[in-house]
């Protein structure tokens, strides 16, 4: 699968979406540390949402670095 496969809204998560799991959320968390500084110090309902699918994490990021500007 491409990245170009990936619908933006697609759950990243569980066996609906693209299955990934907890090791797959760690490296995505490091990837995100190291390319936009953000550390992401607990896992809460709220930081569940933001990983739920792609929208929701650009929007996460987003709005991180509106915040930093």
């Amino acid at each position: 699968m491409s990245p170009e496969d990936i619908g933006s809204d697609e759950p990243l998560f569980g066996d609906a979406g693209l299955g990934l799991d907890s090791i797959d959320a760690l490296e995505l968390g490091v990837a995100i540390r190291k390319a936009y500084g953000i550390k992401i110090e607990t896992v809460s309902d709220e930081v569940k949402r933001h990983f739920a699918n792609i929208a929701n994490l650009a929007q996460f990021i987003r709005a991180h670095n509106e915040v930093k500007a």
